[in-house]
């Protein structure tokens, strides 16, 4: 076999072996899903940890907003009054950095693409 034909497979098994990367995650009552991007899901509780089998391993740090704004602090109460608490999704970043020091960071709930 010749190197120019021996390339291309190097190439193609060198790619197999990529760690999938974090794409997106969200935010729930007590624990926080991360989307991978090769299709896998993880879950960890909020807070801050390690997620050793969630693609290579990561470190993650949940931080959660408070006092978001005015509209949600109202809806909160509207639902809240209705005997509905927890329905809206807490607001927060989920910070994840893997062993290489890399950071992903995610808001959640997303923000709206059409604004």
């Amino acid at each position: 076999m010749t190197y120019a034909k021996l390339l291309p497979c190097l190439l193609l098994l060198a790619c197999g072996n990529v760690a999938p990367v974090p794409q997106s995650a969200r935010l729930g009552a007590e624990h926080f899903d991360l989307v991978m991007s090769d299709g896998s899901h993880c879950s960890a509780p909020v807070g801050a940890g390690r997620m050793p089998l969630c693609g290579a391993g990561f470190d993650y740090r949940v931080q959660l907003v408070q006092n978001p704004n005015a509209l949600r602090a109202f809806m909160e109460g509207a639902f809240g009054a209705l005997g509905m608490r927890g329905v809206l999704a807490p607001m927060g970043v989920v910070t994840l950095t893997d062993d290489a020091g890399r950071e992903y960071r995610f808001v959640s709930p997303p923000p709206d693409p059409a604004q």
